[in-house]
């Protein structure tokens, strides 16, 4: 067997500070310190190297929602953007809830995708969860406690006998928390009314306290500090869209920033940044629409925003800035959402994914014109980020200085998959 290596990332910046390279074999690190002999070597000095983000939160859509987004732009979208690794919520139309719309996913992801992925599994009243979890769902949810856009809010009966079951099993139960009011909101303002942080945490809280102690419970796109508060012990995310954006600071009636759950006032947004350390997962809830249904009237418009592609490019530029640390990013967007699936991570050590971003110095505005989703729009248009240069995909660049390359992508199935 031979002893040489297929790719060298010399003078790594490692998590610690210390400064060596990394040489990859068949898609795994082989070795971190002196370099191997390698068929390439890629120069990383002066470059933020990451683990390739594990982006646990992605609406793909395809079928005949492919106008919006499908597996190959929603890929691309996520691989200029740094993330190796996309989870795919089962809201699809037909939605995930049998084996067979579940089989159909993953044989559309595996001919079409660019990145990595697991997919979730729907649930419904009548949901077979032992066979969606023997067929490979990385978890089962979001499960909707409210009504969105193409989520049907489930009673509270079928709720709790669901995670109820889903505990059984030992699988993950994702959460969509909210309590919705039944006005039409004319404006963000409204939206926000509507739908407002205290019913979030009010949710968080009661499921928390009635499954926490027996379902694996993770809460969805949190928007809000008390609602973090109100998870105790259970897993969650936050979304960019709800760190970045406020009420006050966007157009009253802008519908590219409708979203559920509803973007809150700016006390609200520095509220969240506060619990930083409390987030367990960034994650983008990449929820695209085109611009043509975006553009009606408030009331009429779809909730949901596309995030894949911006989401480490903003939060590598305020890391930039000093707001928290190389390393804490890492835990946020590749190492702590790779434990809750069960994935292995990727990262610095010996046997760990080959999977890295590399990010220049460069901090430029966000443009739609750069951007890979179908939607077509981003309500970040201007915001400061640091887009990566060169991403590494199971060792191999799959995207570099714009171009994409062909790697091997690869499903990882739930931990209850039976082949």
């Amino acid at each position: 067997m031979s002893s040489r290596c297929d790719l060298v990332l010399s003078d790594v910046t490692l998590p610690g500070g210390r400064v060596a390279d990394v040489s990859i074999r068949e898609g795994l690190v082989q070795h971190t310190g002196a370099p191997l002999p390698a068929e390439q070597v890629i120069p990383c000095r002066g470059l933020v190297v990451l683990p390739g983000a594990v982006d646990i939160h992605v609406h793909f859509r395809g079928g005949i929602q492919r106008e919006k987004e499908d597996w190959e732009s929603g890929s691309m979208s996520a691989l200029a953007g740094g993330a190796t690794v996309v989870v795919d919520q089962p809201n699809t139309i037909p939605p995930l809830t049998t084996p067979e719309a579940f089989r159909d996913r993953v044989s559309e992801a595996g001919r079409m995708s660019l990145c990595s992925f697991a997919i979730n599994a729907g649930v419904a009243q009548g949901t077979d969860f032992v066979a969606l979890w023997q067929k490979g769902a990385a978890a089962f949810g979001e499960i909707f406690a409210a009504p969105s856009s193409y989520g049907e809010a489930l009673s509270p009966h079928t709720l709790s006998s669901a995670l109820s079951a889903i505990g059984r099993l030992g699988a993950p139960a994702t959460i969509h928390a909210e309590k919705a009011g039944p006005a039409q909101a004319d404006d963000l303002a409204g939206h926000d009314l509507n739908r407002p942080a205290d019913g979030e945490a009010e949710t968080v809280r009661e499921i928390a306290g009635a499954h926490g102690g027996f379902t694996r419970l993770h809460f969805c796109h949190l928007s809000a500090a008390r609602s973090i508060a109100a998870a105790g012990s259970s897993s969650l995310e936050v979304t960019p869209h709800h760190l970045f954006l406020s009420v006050e600071q966007s157009i009253p009636d802008d519908t590219l920033r409708k979203v559920n759950p509803p973007i809150r006032s700016e006390k609200e947004r520095r509220d969240l940044w506060h619990m930083w350390d409390r987030i367990d997962v960034i994650a983008s809830d990449h929820a695209p629409h085109t611009l043509r249904e975006k553009n009606v009237p408030f009331r009429d418009a779809p909730s949901g925003i596309p995030g894949v592609e911006t989401m480490l490019p903003l939060l590598v530029a305020r890391m930039k800035e000093g707001v928290f640390s190389p390393v804490s990013l890492m835990e946020k967007t590749s190492w702590r959402p790779s434990d809750l699936l069960g994935i292995p991570r990727a990262g610095f050590r010996p046997g760990e994914r080959a999977d890295f971003a590399l990010y220049g110095e460069e901090i430029v505005p966000v443009s739609v014109d750069d951007l890979h989703s179908r939607a077509g729009w981003t309500p970040y248009e201007g915001f400061p980020a640091v887009f990566p240069s060169i991403v590494i995909l199971g060792g191999t660049p799959a995207f570099r200085e714009g171009e994409f390359f062909e790697a091997a992508p690869r499903w990882f199935p739930g931990r209850g998959y039976h082949p």
